[in-house]
Formats: C-alpha cells, structure tokens, sequence
C-alpha cells in the first residue's frame, strides 16, 4: 500500500492553500452532512447520465436528461428531481466546479477506471464517506468487514450526532458505495478486496491532491493516492503512461518528481490556488 497515513491527512490544509472557501471554490465539501445518508456512490446512475450528454454540458443539461429525457429511467418526476439533487450534491455536475470537471475531463478517456474515479469525487464531496473510510482502508485484504465496524466508528467519530436509525443507513450506504468501487466484494458479507487503479484514476488522484496544496512527491504520500490500493512504484508508472497521453505532464529525475496539470484549471482558479 501507499502510505500508511490516516485516512483523515488530506483534509489538513497545506499552509496557505486550502481555507474552507477556497476548498469549496475547487469543489471539495465539507462540514457534517453527507449524501450517503440516504444514497450510495450511484455509479450506475452516473455512467448513464454521462453517457448520455456531452462532455460540454452544464448543470441544466444534466437536469434535463434526468428529468425531462429520464435517461435514468426513474419512475416518478419526484423520483427524477430527487435524484438530479443527490447526483449535483455527490460529483457537482457543474463544468464551473474544477473536481467535477476534471472527473468529466477522464470519464470518456478511461472507462475502466470509473469505479474510482466516481468514488474519488465522492470522497471529495461527501465527509461521511471520508469519515468512514478508515473502516475500510485499513482492514487486511480478505477480511470481513460489517455494518457494525461502520456504525463503531460513527459513534466514535460523531457521538451523538446519529440516530441508530442514521448509523445503519450510513453504514448500509457506504459499504455499498466501497463495493462499487472494487475495495469490497460480496452481496450480504463484506470482503475486502484491492481495486484496480489505472493511468485515468491515478491522473484524478494526483489532480485533487494538488489542489490541496501537494507537490512533488507529496502528492504520492496522500489518501487520494491510498485511494487507489497500489504501491507508489506502480503509481508512478501510471502517471508516466497518463503523461505519454496527455493528460498531466509528469517528470521525474532521480528522487525528484515534477507533476503539473496543464490546461486544468482556469487563469482566475490556478490565481487562487496559488495566493
């Protein structure tokens, strides 16, 4: 594995960064209330819905194919407006939000890699499936892993703040939301399991972390890059093929590496990134 870094790392801020605006500027939620509340990664329901619209399209676009063209295939327009909410509140679904936009920026280019690149915008959109994470990220391969592991650490993260009623759900959800994206297998008992990165999830991991203010090898020390269960080395030979096809230009002269994301972020989001 990468590095054994609580899953809890990435959200402090590198000095001068990453204050709660600026985060939200680029995307990033936080606070106390998370979508797998009541939804899970919907990963299914991404894939059709950005299948069905241009790589171009805007959060009226999305709306549109959901509610009014029901690509979802929802029964109910309650149904339909439900879901557009939970699916903005998840991935964004807005070109202006640079998470989202660079999630739509590799979907088309790595369909392989979507299981993780859908549950890296997720982690970076929803604190309850980042509270949880750890339940997952540091159990042993082949080990079984229950709702009850999840709602431990919620009462010991968040006393109070759930009812018994919330803690299942939570649980339920985002142990669903790690078997889309390949870190558990199983219907009823959860196993875990190692997903499979790519050269497109590894391009997303090291985007996000350097919207946080990582650097050089930094960028390869974070939960972004745990996220993808594979050792550095392999990373690094990820992001050399990622650079090969043009999607981050990455360098590396002994020890030292240099990753940069030409072309990712607009002039007034890389000013910000940068004051």
């Amino acid at each position: 594995m990468v590095s054994p870094a609580r899953v809890q790392d990435h959200d402090r801020p590198m000095a001068g960064s990453n204050s709660g605006e600026l985060r939200s500027r680029l995307g990033f939620r936080d606070g106390d209330r998370g979508t797998h509340s009541s939804r899970t990664l919907m990963l299914r329901e991404l894939e059709l819905l950005l299948d069905a619209t241009p790589a171009d399209a805007g959060i009226a676009d999305y709306r549109r194919a959901i509610v009014e063209d029901n690509v979802l295939g929802k029964r109910t327009h309650t149904t339909r407006e439900h879901t557009t909410r939970k699916l903005k509140a998840l991935y964004g679904l807005d070109p202006a939000v640079p998470v989202f936009r660079a999630l739509r920026r590799l979907w088309d280019v790595d369909a392989e890699g979507r299981p993780l690149l859908a549950l890296l915008c997720g982690f970076a959109r929803d604190p309850l499936l980042r509270m949880t994470a750890e339940v997952v990220l540091d159990a042993e391969v082949g080990s079984q892993i229950t709702p009850e592991d999840v709602e431990e650490l919620l009462r010991r993260e968040a006393a109070g703040r759930f009812s018994e009623s919330s803690e299942r759900s939570i649980a339920r959800n985002v142990l669903s939301s790690w078997t889309q994206s390949g870190h558990l297998t199983g219907h009823l008992k959860k196993t875990r399991a190692r997903t499979s990165a790519t050269p497109g999830s590894t391009t997303y991991a090291l985007f996000l972390g350097y919207l946080e203010g990582r650097r050089a090898q930094r960028l390869y020390a974070s939960t972004w890059a745990r996220l993808l269960d594979a050792p550095t080395e392999r990373l690094l030979d990820f992001a050399r093929a990622a650079s090969r096809r043009g999607w981050l230009d990455f360098r590396s002269v002994g020890s030292v590496i240099e990753v940069r994301f030409p072309d990712w972020l607009r002039p007034e989001e890389e000013e910000l990134l940068h004051e």
